[in-house]
């Protein structure tokens, strides 16, 4: 029987000859079911970049993944004309920059700035107790990441207030880092465990609903049953199952 991630048959080129030229040779080495790579995807969309992609088993990982990231050994990577870069925020900086049309990033450098802080909190305070109670064996320990999982989306609804996006108007470099939060939302549905209800989060219920309804995020975010199915694989023999 194949794995969950196995069974992911993905869009190996995306073509867009409006912003490449033919010196450009652009790579992505992601996983499916991973919303780090799928940031990296976003962005490399909306800024029309052709890229060829590359599912990675981390089961049974490259000897390319190993040889472009060697430090973490993990995805995304994003291959630039035979230059690698790891980790998906440092990955949109560099996109952004490179690629200056439709830029992600507030052009006043306090908002940049900002978006840089909410960025790094999403990953460094959200994502470790959302792995936590995901995957937690004991349940006394899952209701306690899920409650620190609630203290960290308050947090970051407070910080949407009545915008329709983190970037504002319209969504951009925050709007993709916080893509998590959707993982979460069909985590919720999988699992039968409310990571993120919708009367006590009604600003980010409504914020992932526009996101998803962006052309350029419905391209990048996989259909919810599918995305469902690899998710209760991975996490259906934690506590959050039961």
């Amino acid at each position: 029987m194949k794995k969950a991630h196995e069974q992911w048959q993905p869009v190996h080129l995306f073509k867009s000859s409006n912003y490449t030229t033919m010196a450009d040779q652009v790579q992505l080495f992601g996983v499916w079911g991973s919303f780090f790579g799928r940031r990296v995807e976003v962005a490399l969309r909306l800024k029309g970049v052709q890229f060829e992609y590359v599912e990675e088993d981390l089961y049974n990982k490259s000897p390319s993944l190993l040889k472009y990231n060697p430090v973490h050994k993990k995805v995304p990577v994003l291959l630039h004309n035979g230059n690698p870069l790891a980790e998906s925020l440092v990955i949109l900086e560099y996109i952004d920059e490179t690629w200056k049309h439709n830029p992600i990033f507030p052009k006043d450098p306090y908002e940049r700035a900002r978006a840089r802080f909410w960025a790094k909190f999403i990953d460094e305070k959200l994502w470790p107790v959302v792995r936590k109670a995901l995957g937690s064996k004991e349940e006394k320990e899952q209701r306690e990441a899920i409650g620190e999982t609630h203290e960290h989306l308050e947090t970051l609804e407070s910080e949407l207030k009545e915008k329709k996006f983190f970037g504002g108007e319209s969504w951009g470099y925050l709007d993709i880092a916080a893509m998590v939060i959707i993982w979460l939302g069909i985590a919720q549905e999988a699992l039968g465990v409310e990571f993120i209800p919708k009367e006590k989060f009604p600003r980010l219920h409504k914020w992932q609903q526009r996101l998803v309804e962006d052309a350029v995020f419905k391209e990048c975010v996989p259909p919810r049953e599918k995305l469902g199915a690899f998710l209760k694989a991975r996490f259906g023999s934690s506590a959050a199952s039961k």
